[in-house]
């Protein structure tokens, strides 16, 4: 009876939380590579581990019904059973198998989405700096030279290679049906590769709980053909005012502001922290070394001769 009760209230639960999902989730509904592999990694772990929770169940219940006490004699004494080596190495080496097998995946997978999407390593990538602050997202096109907040258009078939950095808390930059979320910080540029097979228009938001009006850090993002963006550039810079450090520094001010659109960017008067604007150093070349060593000796000369003085 209280296996039935469980069963029935597991469906229970099930059919609920099902009953809200108007829509697939959109992790499970990609329109560019790096989302597709994204995807059938989910599916690869989620195939996995419900056959494991297939089996376990089975055998549970398999267990309690051959071995449940009303079977058993009055009298009956269960025997003195030592450990079985067979019965201890399949159940050490199959978690083994299992979480070695996935970590292949995983790693192969993660290699294929930091690099250049497949099909496209022959094609120049379209570079935009994506920055947030609270509670908006500044994309800024450099090859284009403007600038949108709060809203995205890219051009499909074609690499996209995104800087990500925030001028204030951390911010997770992400588009579920493009790819996988990763961090903007404040002293630091992060790269996120993503392309657009299929036009249409796709939701962009901040996963990363950043302040209170974190939930409404969202953006909208609008994949065209190379004809239909090369002309939505066009209209832009004919009908869009300049960007200035002035307005700029308005919208950085904490809070929420519609979509707008800006000739030139704000990387002219306030860069990227990348290259000689860095933070700080997040790993030094053999000539930045050599450089630093360079340095220091022509300082050290420079103490001694003063002192010699």
């Amino acid at each position: 009876m209280k296996i039935k009760w469980a069963l029935l209230t597991i469906l229970f639960t099930i059919a609920t939380v099902l009953t809200g999902c108007d829509n697939p989730l959109m992790v499970l509904d990609p329109k560019g590579p790096v989302a597709a592999t994204q995807a059938d990694v989910i599916m690869i772990s989620i195939w996995t581990m419900s056959f494991v929770v297939l089996v376990v169940m089975v055998l549970y219940i398999f267990m309690i019904m051959k071995y449940r006490a009303s079977k058993q004699r009055d009298d009956y004494e269960p025997p003195h059973i030592e450990g079985s080596k067979v019965l201890e190495i399949i159940w050490v080496a199959i978690p083994i198998l299992i979480v070695a097998f996935l970590s292949v995946v995983t790693v192969k997978t993660t290699n294929e989405v930091e690099a250049t999407p497949k099909g496209y390593g022959d094609q120049e990538p379209l570079v935009i700096y994506a920055s947030s602050s609270n509670w908006k997202w500044h994309f800024s096109y450099p090859e284009e030279d403007i600038e949108t907040v709060n809203y995205l258009f890219i051009p499909t078939n074609r690499p996209i290679e995104f800087k990500l950095y925030s001028f204030g808390p951390i911010s997770s930059f992400w588009i579920p049906q493009l790819g996988g979320q990763k961090y903007a910080m404040s002293d630091m540029v992060n790269t996120l590769h993503l392309a657009a097979d299929v036009p249409g228009e796709y939701m962009g938001r901040n996963s990363n709980f950043s302040g209170s009006g974190f939930a409404q850090q969202t953006f909208n993002v609008n994949a065209l053909s190379a004809k239909e963006y090369d002309k939505w550039v066009d209209e832009i810079k004919a009908t869009a005012k300049p960007i200035t450090e002035e307005k700029f520094n308005e919208l950085l001010k904490p809070g929420h502001v519609g979509q707008s659109t800006y000739t030139g960017t704000h990387l002219e008067f306030s860069p990227a922290p990348e290259g000689e604007n860095a933070g700080h150093d997040h790993g030094s070349s053999d000539t930045e070394e050599n450089d630093s060593k360079d340095s220091h000796e022509e300082h050290s000369e420079h103490s001694n001769t003063s002192h010699d003085h």
